[in-house]
């Protein structure tokens, strides 16, 4: 059978995320404020429709249940599927006449009494000055908490934006016959996009562009992590024929990362070997296509290959190709962040706005060059994903 689509009357209220990811025992706290808060409501219709006059037990009672209703407000909102709203927006119309009812058999059942109106309103009075100010203290209680748990996550995040910035600097590398460059934008503090080039022992240079599926905290400490298997897996490289270095290190990666992740998540990868003879070879993940500018034609080719993702399923014989540049020539690869960016009537930024840009500024500097193309893409519609842009250009 597949996968059925809950119903979005099943599903919790998407605006409530925050108390349903609060742990009990910090939402206790802010459960409880509420609880108190709207207990006033009770010794309110004590004084308002009655004038004190109410039993004590009977206007505790009415506190209590009104106390309970509103607490039952946050727990369907945050934690229960809305079809439960339905339930509780119809209690609310019977509620007053439940608290009736009630009141009515707890007078009659114990023979109670009503209460002097003077004794009765300083009684309702009271209390209703030591549930806001109790109230008070618990709602302060809860934001410091909350307060300090976001003080946590933000120090965390911070952090985590620094060991980004640490994993995935700009790019700048340059060898005898090509320059490399390549810079990463995150769509949060931390991002699932890699760019990084290196030069192997021979005086050859591996550049790639990783994209770890999604983003945030979880994509980057797996962009760590495939940062370091891949420069481990690169250790030998040099000494490897140069048309098999990107085919065995996607394997090899391919063996290691499904041990190291959540099943639901991949990585897409483009990489070449700049060779110092001037010669380009270059491997494919289910990455986009990436492409490349003629200089001496001035036209545009783009190179895509269909071969699975790294870490999603276990296959193996990764294949590599070989491609022929000229001096000026561009290989540019841009991860869908900027790819996929979409104006206010859905239409995707795509290759053909990319191509665009290479070619009105393909003499630039890099950096320059880099700088256009995610200016143009920022333009066109708002960032959603890592943007990430790798520039080669053979000299």
């Amino acid at each position: 059978m597949g996968n059925m689509i809950t119903p979005w009357y099943l599903k919790p209220s998407t605006r409530w995320a925050h108390f349903r990811a609060v742990p009990l025992k910090r939402l206790w706290v802010l459960l409880v404020a509420v609880f108190l808060l709207f207990s006033v409501i009770g010794f309110y219709v004590d004084l308002v429709q009655a004038k004190g006059t109410i039993p004590y037990v009977v206007v505790v009672a009415i506190a209590v249940f009104s106390g309970l209703n509103s607490v039952l407000w946050i727990v369907v909102l945050a934690r229960l599927p809305r079809i439960y709203l339905f339930g509780l927006v119809v209690l609310q119309f019977f509620i007053s006449y439940l608290c009736n009812v009630f009141a009515n058999w707890m007078i009659n059942s114990f023979n109670l009494v009503g209460v002097p109106r003077d004794s009765g309103i300083d009684f309702a009075a009271t209390c209703i000055m030591t549930l806001v100010i109790t109230s008070y203290i618990f709602f302060v209680a809860y934001m410091r908490s909350e307060g300090k748990e976001t003080f946590r996550l933000a120090n965390e995040l911070a952090l985590a934006h620094g060991i980004q910035k640490t994993l995935v600097p700009a790019v700048n590398l340059r060898s005898g016959c090509f320059e490399v460059y390549g810079i990463s934008y995150p769509s949060e503090k931390v991002g699932g996009d890699l760019v990084d080039a290196l030069f192997l022992s021979g005086g050859d240079v591996v550049a790639y562009l990783a994209d770890i599926s999604g983003h945030g905290l979880q994509a980057g400490i797996l962009m760590g992590m495939l940062k370091t298997a891949i420069r481990t897996a690169l250790l030998d490289a040099g000494e490897r024929e140069p048309s098999r270095t990107l085919p065995v290190l996607l394997d090899r990666i391919n063996t290691v990362l499904p041990a190291v992740k959540e099943p639901q998540m991949y990585a897409t990868f483009t990489g070449f070997r700049l060779g110092a003879d001037g010669s380009v070879y270059f491997a494919l993940a289910a990455s986009p296509p990436f492409l490349h500018w003629h200089a001496s034609a001035q036209t545009m080719s783009g190179k895509e290959e269909a071969q699975f993702p790294l870490g999603l399923l276990p296959v193996s014989s990764f294949d590599g190709y070989t491609l022929e540049t000229a001096p000026g020539d561009l290989l540019v690869v841009a991860t869908d962040g900027i790819l996929e960016v979409a104006n206010k009537r859905s239409e995707e930024y795509g290759v053909e706005r990319l191509k665009d840009v290479i070619a009105a500024n393909s003499m630039d500097a890099l950096p320059e060059l880099a700088e256009k193309i995610l200016g143009s893409a920022r333009k066109f519609g708002a960032q959603f994903d890592d943007q990430t842009i790798l520039i080669v250009r053979r000299l």
